[in-house]
């Protein structure tokens, strides 16, 4: 598999260096910050080749004959770039472009950079979010985070503000990946559950896959969110100090090389938050707890740096570092402490003559949890992990060509009392390789992305060929149809019942070596989880500003493993097998034109699983979903607005309660005199039908007006 994937890799490269034709690329950078400008298009005059930048501002022209070529740089909010090249036959230029901020406002004329990606791409069940749509959230405590932002996605469900967990059209929170500049997070959400580790100042964008997606990302069977954090300031020294009731927090950023017009630079940023909830309930929130001195039970701490390289070739390295932290503390009830410690560098090389371009990552990070409480029953869980990857991104006129592989070391050290007072320990060191290649062709009107990830998991020592397909069909100017279809796989499982509406304890184990108990109440032979998915959706454009999207989905899970919790001695396994389904339609419309952005969704859908004994909905089966968000600048800088949010979603399953009795705990065995003890412990008598009742309606409101104005400014130098 690894020679021909070396063989593979040096036919593209040859391939790219003796082409007849030349490529131009290179990145498009705000000439005032150095930041690069995304989703801009970049073309040829008098032409309709181009092509759109991508999140770092990267473009790529290929099959362009030998000549001089004026190109052209456009984007709403900026003037126009222009540069000459001159291209030689069989040449790669690379050619930065930088676009000034524009003084006059734009009419009716209009370029859509997002509509021409959305012809030239498939990205089915993808959402790209960007820190200028967090803001316009009204949010707890004024605090913008993506943690919130989340919940008004199509597809996106969650059960609580505690333990901000979230479900991805059927799939627990274990089988969503959440990363951070490429490194796997564990727990990316706080247990008050309104705020994220991630500072929303940091965010490039965050690319949220609810499904179908291509094979350069594996190791999860349902959905993908995908965060980018940006450089620091190129040109200028700047920061920010800010507190609320919820919490205070501060960044500082700037340049140690500034930026030059050969696109070269070297930047820092470091952020820091620390909740200030636990001190502050005591005089606003005194009411909810019967001591008036006592206040919340929650508190954290996140510290975030990032060191930035970017050269004159185009070459970028990212040094980055974080730690976070949570406690939750009940005094006399329940403590639950966890910890997030990791750091990297991903890094993008652009090989000179070449229409290749090489990015990585190599990063290493611990998430360890613990849970005391007052029945002595402790569960802990530690995961290490060691990651590293390689890419190579091939780009043609028409086509494009990404593989690569993935490698990952991960170590679990968990442990658990059950409430049979069975200890199951565990400690498991295993190995995970993917390589993976995608393949994007234009043919006309359609588009179609084939791909293929092959998946090897240590613990099991199974292979996992995972065929996925993607594809779009323009219809017409505004109309597109796309669908895909894929197999996924992984080996993680979460140590949380799905019994628990509010589980602020998230254990992670890979799949077991041990027996797990099958359906049949067999042991099964093949234990690797699996899940198929298959969606199909229709873009229609009924405006320049307004996009409509609906998308239906089909996800089969066949075999979920998770912890045998009603294990009642130390013979029996230590899993089990449950099978899951989910299935629905999600349905967007957003309009973003000037001072107005209105984004609204609605979802229905289904998610079943089932046990061996019954089929029965999950605890977050939310039949329908709709969200509506609006926000509007009153003035023309945008830094005065009003906005506004509501939610209104069906009630959740649960088991309903049949009645009461006294519980005995038969200490003494046969020998325990039931007839005449009367204990004071009191056990509940649960329905036979597993989530068979449902709460009512749920709707919230909220609203919020903002005006950003400065005091004064200072300047670094």
């Amino acid at each position: 598999m690894l020679r021909f994937f070396i063989v593979f890799l040096s036919l593209m490269i040859a391939f790219s260096v003796f082409g007849q034709t030349g490529t131009i690329r290179g990145y498009v950078y705000e000439k005032n910050t150095g930041n690069p400008v995304m989703f801009c298009n970049v073309f040829v005059d008098n032409t309709d080749i181009g092509a759109s930048t991508d999140i770092n501002g990267f473009y790529s022209i290929s099959n362009l004959p030998e000549g001089s070529h004026d190109l052209s740089a456009t984007y709403i909010g900026f003037d126009t770039a222009k540069v000459t090249v001159l291209l030689k036959k069989g040449a790669t230029v690379l050619q930065n472009l930088y676009m000034n901020e524009s003084s006059i406002t734009l009419g009716e004329v209009k370029i859509s950079a997002a509509r021409e990606q959305a012809k030239r791409t498939v990205n089915i069940s993808q959402i790209t979010v960007t820190q200028k749509q967090i803001k316009v959230l009204p949010s707890a405590g004024g605090e913008a985070d993506i943690a919130q932002y989340l919940q008004v996605l199509p597809g996106v469900v969650t059960t609580g503000d505690q333990g901000g967990q979230i479900f991805i059209r059927g799939g627990s929170p274990v089988q969503n990946k959440i990363m951070l500049d490429g490194l796997n997070i564990y727990n990316p959400f706080h247990s008050i559950g309104f705020f994220s580790i991630f500072e929303t100042e940091l965010i490039r964008s965050a690319d949220v896959l609810t499904g179908g997606f291509s094979a350069e990302h594996g190791g999860r069977v349902s959905a993908i969110v995908d965060i980018k954090t940006r450089e620091g300031n190129k040109q200028k020294f700047g920061g920010f100090v800010s507190a609320g009731p919820f919490m205070a927090k501060a960044m500082l950023e700037g340049p140690i090389l500034k930026f030059n017009e050969k696109g070269s630079s070297l930047s820092y940023v470091f952020t820091g938050k620390k909740s200030l909830i636990e001190n502050t309930s005591k005089n606003l929130y005194s009411f909810l707890a019967d001591d008036p001195n006592k206040g919340l039970p929650f508190a954290f701490q996140d510290y975030y740096g990032k060191i930035s390289l970017n050269t004159a070739s185009g070459t970028k390295f990212n040094f980055f570092g974080f730690n976070f932290q949570d406690n939750y503390v009940d005094e006399g009830v329940t403590e639950i402490g966890w910890d997030n410690t990791g750091g990297g560098v991903n890094f993008s090389l652009v090989p000179q003559g070449t229409n290749v371009i090489v990015s990585g990552l190599l990063g290493i990070s611990n998430y360890a949890i613990k849970i005391d409480e007052e029945s002595d029953a402790q569960r802990t869980s530690d995961i290490d992990e060691l990651t590293g990857n390689l890419d190579f991104t091939f780009f043609g006129n028409k086509n494009e060509i990404k593989y690569g592989m993935e490698l990952k070391s991960v170590r679990t050290d968990f442990e658990f009392l059950n409430p049979f007072d069975v200890r199951l320990v565990e400690e498991q060191n295993t190995t995970e390789v993917g390589f993976y290649g995608k393949y994007k062709q234009i043919l006309g009107k359609f588009i179609i992305e084939p791909s293929l990830r092959l998946q090897y998991y240590s613990s099991t020592g199974s292979v996992s060929v995972e065929p996925r397909f993607g594809f779009k069909y323009n219809v017409a100017e505004n109309v597109r149809l796309k669908g895909a279809a894929g197999k996924y796989s992984q080996n993680i499982l979460s140590t949380s019942n799905d019994k628990d509406v509010v589980n602020l304890f998230s254990g992670f184990l890979t799949t077991p070596e041990g027996p797990v108990l099958g359906l049949d109440k067999q042991v099964l032979d093949n234990k690797l989880q699996i899940s198929y998915h298959g969606v199909f959706g229709v873009e229609y454009d009924l405006s320049d500003d307004i996009q409509i999207n609906l998308e239906g989905y089909y996800k089969s899970f066949p075999g979920i493993i998770v912890v045998n919790r009603n294990k009642t001695s130390g013979d029996q396994p230590d899993y089990a097998v449950e099978d899951g389904k989910a299935y629905g339609i999600d349905f967007s419309v957003k309009y973003d034109l000037r001072k107005w952005y209105i984004w609204a969704t609605y979802s229905h859908g289904y998610v079943n699983r089932w046990d061996g004994e019954q089929e029965y909905p999950t605890n977050f089966d939310r039949r329908h979903n709709a969200n509506l968000l609006a926000s509007y600048d009153i003035d023309k800088k945008g830094t005065f607005k009003v906005s506004a949010r509501w939610n209104l979603g069906s009630g959740f399953p649960f088991t309903q309660t049949r009645g009461f009795h006294n519980y005995l705990n038969f200490l003494d065995g046969v020998s325990t005199q039931y007839t005449r003890e009367n204990p004071d412990d009191v056990g509940v008598l649960y329905s036979e039908d597993r989530n068979g009742g449902r709460l009512p309606f749920y709707h919230q409101n909220g609203y919020i007006c903002s005006e950003e104005f400065y005091l004064y400014k200072i300047y670094g130098t």
